[in-house]
Parts: structure tokens; sequence; C-alpha cells
């Protein structure tokens, strides 16, 4: 069942964030895209050393760089969404620059912490100091395409066919689940 009420019109802003909705869709790509990475580093770990590897630093299936890449890629499409090879480059060209300065960052400011390696993985042409790699950064421009194209108009749909109420349980709850989980990991960490 429609309910007018809650339509919003996205043929004029992809995301307006001054609506609690489309911040909404926002918290649903940030945990959807944290477990979408969580699903990929360990396919890829499987390959790469034959096992599967705990990724992440919670006790959820999720990680907070991938949910943060969903969300940066999806405020930048805002104003480039009218051409797939743009929000391609673009994609990956932030992507690339949010692993880059987040593993460096870690790396220098937290006695070379390093969540991620490139210089020991598999299929890491373009290495640069093990913080990203061309395989990262294509994979990461599809998914910005993936983002822009169907899963936030989905989410959007979807935010306009249900009542708002359902639909915004259905966005923070795991949102909320996500950050509650990465936050205890961090005081864990720190006791």
């Amino acid at each position: 069942m429609e309910n007018s009420m809650n339509t919003i019109n996205h043929d004029t802003h992809l995301i307006n964030l001054r609506n609690i909705d489309d911040l909404c869709c926002l918290a649903l790509l940030f945990a959807g895209g944290g477990i979408a990475g969580w699903i990929y580093e360990m396919l890829f770990y499987r390959i790469n050393d034959g096992m599967f590897v705990q990724r992440g630093q919670g006790l959820g299936p999720w990680l907070p760089i991938y949910g943060f890449g969903s969300v940066f890629i999806c405020l930048i499409a805002e104003y480039i969404r009218r051409s797939k090879v743009l929000v391609f480059l673009v994609s990956a060209l932030v992507s690339g620059v949010l692993e880059f300065l987040t593993g460096w960052v870690l790396f220098h400011l937290f006695d070379g912490l390093r969540l991620w390696d490139y210089n020991t993985e598999i299929w890491n042409w373009g290495n640069i100091g093990g913080y990203i790699c061309l395989r990262s950064i294509l994979l990461f421009a599809f998914a910005g395409v993936f983002l822009t194209f169907i899963a936030l108009p989905v989410v959007q749909d979807m935010a306009d066919r249900i009542p708002r109420r359902v639909f915004r349980i259905i966005c923070l709850v795991p949102a909320a689940l996500f950050l509650v989980d990465i936050l205890g990991g961090y005081i864990l960490r720190i006791w």
C-alpha cells in the first residue's frame, strides 16, 4: 500500500540531508555497505589465504570503511548521477582517497596499525604503500555505480511505499547495531 504522505521527490535531488527519510536511506546504505564489504573481504581472504579469516574489529558482519565509503559515494553522486561513467570514475577516486587516507592515518597515528595491507595480497596491481591497489579501486568504482543506480533508488522507492515508521525502523535498527558494535569494539580494545 503506497502512502502518499511518505512520497519524496527524488527526481530533483538524490539525497536531501534535511529530510529524515533520506537520512534513513543513508543509514541503511551505511549498514548494507558495511555488510557487503565484510562479505567481499571474507570471500577474498578465503581465496587469498586458503581459509576464512574474521575481518573487522566488531562482533557483527560489517566493516566501517565500506559503510562510510557507501555514504560518501551516495552524497557525491548527488551532483554527477546523470553519467554512469562519471559516477564510476568519481567512485574510484573517492574510495581510493578514503582508503588511502584511512590506511595512512591508522598506520602513522596509531603506532603502525594496519587493518589491511595490499603488499601481502594477491591481485595487488598498482599497490601504493599497501594502502590502495587497482583491484580494490575498480571494485569500489563498480560498487559506486551499483549504489547510485540500483541500491539507492530501491531504498528510496521502499521509503515511498511502506509506512514511514516501518521504513525508519528497517533503516535505523541495522545502522544502530552496526554503530554500537563498532564503538563497543573500540571501547573494549581501550580497556
